[in-house]
């Protein structure tokens, strides 16, 4: 178990997760030892290991943000104790994310603003390094386990390039196209409760 404060992983966070611009491709593991095999002979740099996230989902009451193809989600990470505001949309590849000191007090004044949370996503996850790229493995109750290979940049010309590298990679570690989920977490949860 990796026990760096968060405060120790800053250097990491803003070197892999910065920008406002994200490509991530989702795959479905139907195996989850044999991509930890192929992920693991690349040596990975290890961000944090089975960290327990929690996903709050805000919304205004009459679904505003979610008709334009918004997310806000506040993020608590235990036991890294990383705390993340996060911003989606509405372009697909729109993201941005702030650390926070105080999920508590974030979740406080978003109510002001008269927002609720809507949705709540628990869910394991153990963050990688592969070069430029991050690499994450998640396990969610009820929806299985997943790896997600991305890369945040501002540079909107080379999301392309980005893709293709990514899909590359995908393929180095065992992952196919018919193991890709296009929906996002949010998405697949309230499929389940639909």
């Amino acid at each position: 178990m990796n026990n760096l404060m968060p405060t120790d992983l800053a250097p990491q966070i803003h070197a892999h997760f910065n920008g406002k611009f994200e490509v991530e491709l989702k795959y479905r593991l139907t195996d989850r030892e044999t991509f930890w095999a192929r992920l693991s002979a690349k040596s990975p740099e290890v961000m944090l290991e089975d960290n327990l996230e929690h996903d709050c989902y805000f919304d205004s009451p009459s679904a505003s943000l979610k008709s334009e193809h918004k997310s806000l989600c506040i993020r608590e990470m235990q036991p890294s104790g990383i705390m993340l505001w996060i911003v989606k949309g509405p372009e697909k590849d729109r993201c941005e994310a702030v650390n926070i000191s105080d999920a508590a007090k974030a979740k406080s004044m978003l109510g002001t603003l008269g927002y609720q949370c809507v949705l709540e996503i628990n869910k394991r996850r153990s963050v990688y390094f592969l070069g430029k790229f991050h690499l994450t493995l998640d396990s969610l109750e009820e929806l299985g386990d997943f790896a997600e290979l991305a890369i945040m940049t501002d540079d909107e010309a080379m999301l392309p390039v980005y893709e293709s590298q990514l899909l590359a990679l995908a393929a180095e570690l065992g992952l196919n196209e018919s193991q890709r989920e296009s929906l996002s977490y949010r998405q697949l949860q309230e499929t389940l409760k639909a």
